[in-house]
């Protein structure tokens, strides 16, 4: 065997030197990122399930205090415990409402497949979650209107800040008693707003399952110059409970 062959047998050969192979290192590493990646995944998750979430706001039915694209996190932990009138909540409005998924999801077959990540990640473009304000807690009789155009929740007249100005409660006038474990809602932006109103006459007549609260907005995360803590109305809290 000449020089070059035994060359070429020799650097043919596995390192012995221990030096770790770098086309070896190269699975281990792919491995190593699918696992962080998943982990990541599970952790957005789990976040997202059991403490906040964030949504997005395609409507303007709650200006002027929440506008359209804004973005909002939800306090998932405490669910629809320890709710006060004036809070901004998100609901499921499936069974309340009646609203409805489309059967297919935007995007054919790849939406099929993304849609479960969409849903993990709260970027879900079929969510048929809502975003209200609770104005009657369980017991509470809400009237509309008064001559002045304010509601009254227990009697006591109110008149409620957060709409725009010079805007009626409603114009349709309804004289509701929440059941027990129903919440009345209604957009601040009243005009503009589908909410506890427009189903008056649908089977439970418009209130929403305290159960069916995904959790209180806290939040208005962007824009950024629209950054801030979403603070509770005193105005309801502080009324009067159902006597």
């Amino acid at each position: 065997m000449s020089a070059a062959d035994a060359t070429d047998a020799t650097d043919e050969r596995p390192a012995t030197d221990g030096t770790p192979d770098p086309a070896a290192r190269r699975p281990h590493r792919f491995a190593r990122l699918v696992i962080e990646v998943c982990i990541a995944v599970l952790l957005v998750v789990l976040v997202r399930t059991f403490v906040v979430q964030s949504f997005y706001v395609p409507s303007g039915s709650m200006e002027p205090t929440v506008m359209p694209a804004d973005r909002v996190l939800v306090d998932r932990l405490h669910g629809a415990s320890g709710l006060r009138r004036g809070d901004i909540v998100v609901f499921d409005g499936t069974e309340a409402w009646n609203a409805v998924r489309s059967a297919e999801p935007e995007g054919g077959a790849l939406g099929r497949i993304l849609r479960p990540v969409q849903s993990a990640l709260g970027i879900d473009p079929q969510e048929t979650d809502y975003l209200k304000r609770i104005i009657g807690l369980p017991g509470d009789h809400v009237v509309c209107c008064t001559a002045s155009g304010h509601l009254t929740i227990n009697g006591a007249e109110v008149v409620e800040p957060y709409l725009p100005s010079g805007m009626r409660a409603s114009e349709v006038t309804f004289d509701v008693t929440v059941p027990s474990g129903k919440l009345w809602l209604m957009g601040d932006n009243r005009p503009e707003s589908a909410d506890s109103r427009a189903h008056l006459g649908d089977p439970g007549g418009g209130m929403v399952p305290e159960s069916d609260v995904i959790g209180r907005v806290t939040l208005r995360f962007w824009p950024v110059s629209r950054w801030g803590t979403m603070e509770r109305s005193t105005t309801l809290s502080d009324l009067p409970t159902a006597g």
